[in-house]
């Protein structure tokens, strides 16, 4: 590392790994393969911000377990070999990543000194958004072809997607020196060095700004400097939207749902009305726990909704299966409505105005995509700035450090059954069967951890940092093997089935219900029912080929699983507004 990208680099870690601090202010899917068939995705919809956790990912440290670096080749291991990576690129082409991990790998197996196999199973694990994974096979192909110009642009890639643009850079720089015809590569350069600059622009500028977005927004609109202007989408007139003697605008239930199909036929909402609903609904947040702690009464359902990320028309599709919410009806968004599609400004406003129309049947819990690094790069940013202003992203993104990091759903009535959803009797409290749902998953880096710890987190204003309960609470992930272990995706941390039963077992959890990854039905149920993952966006960046799904809750906590398709979208890409990201050339 030269001097220079080591300055640049410390002078920037604090903005790119988010390290917990008060905030006043806030600021083509895969490509046909090459003659050796070295897929190259579109960079794989991704993670934040942090240092990675080395590179032994495996429960006993090393790189692969199953790899043995001086294993004898023969020819019947490399034809073999190529069979398996024959299979593999064809799972890969049918979105099956899963499959083509394991096959590459014992593609692998057979000869792990053909530096192809690394690199491909490389961008299958950044599709399954397995960067810390991904970067070590593609350090493996280094390693064996110190000249393999795409592998050095698969660990660039990886490196941004972990908001770890000034590692990038270097990879980028070597990918067009080891082959100057890589436009990608110099494109993706070009850009990584345009967000280094903005973000050491943008940290400069802050320095002395105390007053936070929703205050300016609020002082604004009590001056008349923010007036309803309707011109913008003049072919979708909104409902009226009512106001109070203030001159304040009140939510009603004909408004939000009009909004929402205004949105359907490419309808915007004036910038007033967004403020509105952004306020309104922080309004409500910041007099909520940041353990949300609520019972399901006898005769009403509640549904866990997981990652939505933009993917307005599914969220749209969803609504209509679910039923909008209602006293019978409760809903729980469970984190990352923003970035990676481009309608998240339409998803976030939708939730929120939900939440500032139905304060006591919608809770929103935040997620890792809630945090400023992470919609700098991936999407959200650069969408709301170019919709609805720079000062509506500030807003949002000071009224995302409110959102809740927990909600705690109690039955209200004894179960049906002793049975859980694993092989156990269910863990009870009182009595009844509850619920901690979180975007990443529990605080679990080490024993002990009570309710009441989660309950005192200082949320407010806050990024969620590298360690701490906070930062866990969105980032971390279930692992099949018992104990802890690095995390793949290059942040965070892994825990096993083990940690988890300690986990629900001391604070009388029946489950945790989290987000944060994808599965290829929408939903998985882990740790021999004590995790359970619930991920809400179909076909995750019109790439992924998974179903989506939602959880839904009756009052005695007997749960449901229910699936749903993608639906069509306007002809826009996934993270069209983004600017860190390249698209062109894969």
């Amino acid at each position: 590392m030269s001097q220079e990208h080591s300055e640049l680099h410390n002078s920037l870690s604090e903005i790119i790994t988010g390290v917990e601090s008060n905030v006043a202010s806030s600021s083509s899917t895969a490509s046909s393969s090459s003659l050796d068939d070295d897929i190259t995705p579109f960079p794989s919809p991704v993670l934040s911000a942090t240092s990675l956790a080395g590179l032994s990912l495996s429960s006993d440290g090393e790189l692969e377990p199953e790899v043995d670096d001086n294993k004898i080749v023969t020819e019947e291991d490399k034809a073999k070999a190529l069979e398996m990576k024959a299979e593999a690129n064809k799972a890969f082409g049918a979105k099956d990543f899963n499959k083509s991990i394991d096959l590459y790998t014992q593609a692998i197996a057979l000869n792990p000194k053909d530096s192809t196999f690394w690199n491909n199973r490389a961008m299958s694990k950044a599709k399954m958004e397995e960067h810390g994974a991904a970067i070590a096979d593609a350090t493996k192909a280094i390693d064996l072809n110190p000249n393999y110009s795409k592998a050095y642009f698969r660990r660039g890639q990886s490196y941004l997607a972990i908001l770890r643009p000034t590692d990038a850079v270097p990879d980028f720089r070597k990918a067009i020196s080891t082959d100057p015809n890589n436009k990608a590569a110099r494109d993706q350069l070009q850009l990584t060095v345009k967000l280094i600059r903005k973000i050491e622009f943008e940290k400069a500028i802050s320095v002395g700004d105390t007053e936070t977005a929703s205050s300016k927004c609020l002082s604004l609109l009590a001056s008349g400097a923010c007036a309803l202007d309707t011109s913008s989408a003049p072919d979708f007139p909104l409902p009226v939207i009512p106001q109070d003697p203030n001159g304040r605008y009140q939510p009603t239930k004909e408004f939000v749902q009009g909004m929402i199909e205004s949105f359907k036929n490419g309808g915007k909402v004036p910038k007033r009305i967004a403020w509105e609903i952004i306020l309104g609904c922080k309004s409500v947040i910041e007099k909520e726990k940041t353990l949300v702690e609520i019972s399901i009464p006898e005769g009403v359902t509640c549904d866990i909704i997981g990652d939505t990320h933009g993917q307005f028309f599914d969220v749209h599709n969803l609504l209509s299966m679910t039923t909008h919410p209602s006293e019978s009806h409760y809903m729980i968004f469970n984190g990352d409505l923003v970035d990676r599609g481009s309608w998240s400004v339409e998803v976030a406003l939708t939730v929120f105005a939900y939440k500032w129309l139905y304060p006591e049947y919608v809770f929103i819990n935040r997620g890792n995509h809630e945090t400023n690094d992470m919609n700098k790069v991936y999407g959200f940013e650069g969408e709301c700035k170019a919709k609805l202003g720079e000062m509506t992203f500030k807003l949002f993104a000071d009224v995302f450090t409110s959102l809740p990091l927990a909600v705690l759903v109690s039955a209200s009535q004894p179960p049906a059954s002793p049975k859980s959803e694993g092989s156990k009797p269910a863990i009870l409290s009182e009595g009844k069967r509850r619920f901690f749902v979180c975007h990443g998953g529990p605080p679990v880096s080490k024993d002990g951890v009570t309710l009441d710890e989660v309950r005192k987190i200082d949320r407010f204003g806050r990024q969620p940092g590298q360690e701490g309960i906070m930062c866990e609470m969105l980032w971390t992930d279930p692992q099949e093997p018992n104990g802890r272990g690095p995390s793949k995706r290059g942040v965070g941390l892994g825990f096993g089935p083990d940690v988890t039963r300690r986990w629900c077992e001391l604070n009388n959890i029946t489950a945790v219900i989290r987000s944060h990854e994808v599965r290829a039905d929408g939903y998985a149920v882990e740790h021999d029912g004590l995790c359970i993952t619930v991920f809400s966006c179909p076909n995750y960046c019109d790439s992924t080929g998974n179903k989506a799904a939602y959880v839904r809750m009756q009052s005695n906590g007997t749960l449901s699983y229910h699936q749903f398709d993608a639906v069509p979208h306007p002809d826009i890409k996934p993270m069209a507004y983004s600017s860190g990201f390249n698209f062109g050339g894969f």
